[in-house]
């Protein structure tokens, strides 16, 4: 039973399977930046939080998380984020959403969110905001009952859903980034901009 004044459950959700056209199809949770992959960098940033689900092919990871996939596979972030709610043992009231291909996403970064979220219980979630004002989508902290409450009424319907489309009718608040941390991984180029 809950009561006013609880911290709020935390849990996390790691997105990793994208296609990565832009890159061959490479791999993003095992690329490096600094000697880090992208995945052990995601997984630094919700240090603390006590469940993570990894939605991705399972590789060996430095702290316990669950693993999931859309099912079928290939279904783009929305519906991997279905199946990752999905997965936790617990739900918990907050869900971290994080893209692996965004290494400068941090501890401090989900703290922000995250309290952006608790201080206003009117609001549904929190995203990143970029320099140039465009939401960072999935980087963000979502309330688990606002995410369940928007999925569609049919599974079937998860797969190919924008995630525009999931989170249209929430109330979200933005969070401006700092430095260069709403920056991804999309291109090689991008790659090597943020390893330079």
């Amino acid at each position: 039973m809950e009561h006013p004044g609880d911290p709020l459950r935390l849990g996390a959700v790691v997105l990793t399977g994208g296609t990565a056209a832009r890159m061959g199809g490479a791999d993003k949770a095992a690329l490096q930046v600094d000697g880090v992959t992208l995945l052990e960098r995601s997984l630094a940033a919700t240090v603390g939080v006590a469940e993570v689900v990894v939605v991705g092919e399972q590789v060996p990871t430095s702290r316990s998380v669950r693993w999931t996939r859309e099912e079928p596979p290939g279904g783009g972030p929305a519906a991997g984020l279905l199946a990752g709610l999905d997965r936790f043992a617990t739900p918990p009231d907050l869900v971290v959403v994080l893209a692996v291909d965004m290494p400068r996403v941090n501890g401090g970064t989900v703290a922000r969110l995250t309290w952006a979220v608790e201080a206003d219980p009117e609001v549904d979630g929190a995203v990143l905001v970029d320099a140039d004002g465009r939401r960072q989508t999935l980087a963000a902290v979502y309330r688990h009952a606002a995410l369940t409450a928007a999925r569609p009424a049919d599974p079937a319907d998860d797969h190919g859903l924008p995630v525009r489309r999931l989170l249209a009718a929430l109330r979200l608040v933005e969070v401006p980034a700092v430095g260069d941390e709403a920056r991804d991984v999309d291109t090689w180029e991008s790659l090597r901009d943020l390893t330079q």
